[in-house]
């Protein structure tokens, strides 16, 4: 097993195109926007120095989990996202350890990845997501 790293911090937004001005006055770019139809989102990834990544998350309505997550506690830091090599296993490791999970399979996130995400009420009131990365044929 490899040694744990931040894959992104999520934070909830009206508006990506409005938020996105502060995290650029901070030095991040834009790497990419797509939208998550599952789960009612449009992602916009910004990259700083080194392997630092935010990830913007506009909801495609009120009723999506990052629509009712601004309506209940407005914007802000909806998630961190940790990097694993076997989701599966991790997985199966978290809930030997009594970890709650959201959901019981991984499901595919916005670049392609696999991912599930850990219930706040196990990580001191914080949405954790674990995400496995797709492999490219360059990594095989």
């Amino acid at each position: 097993m490899s040694l744990g790293s931040v894959n992104h911090i999520g934070i909830a937004t009206k508006s990506i195109e409005s938020a996105m001005q502060l995290w650029q006055a901070l030095g991040f770019t834009l790497e990419k926007e797509s939208t998550v139809e599952e789960q009612g989102v449009k992602v916009g990834y910004l990259s700083g120095s080194g392997y630092t990544r935010i990830e913007l998350l506009e909801p495609l309505g009120e009723s999506t989990p990052v629509g009712r997550f601004i309506k209940n506690r407005g914007a802000g830091v909806q998630q961190i996202a940790v990097d694993v090599d076997d989701i599966e296993k991790c997985m199966a490791k978290l809930l030997d350890l009594g970890v709650i999970l959201v959901n019981d399979e991984p499901l595919i996130g916005s670049e392609g990845n696999r991912i599930a995400f850990i219930h706040p009420s196990s990580c001191g009131g914080v949405l954790v997501e674990i995400v496995e990365k797709k492999l490219d044929n360059n990594q095989k």
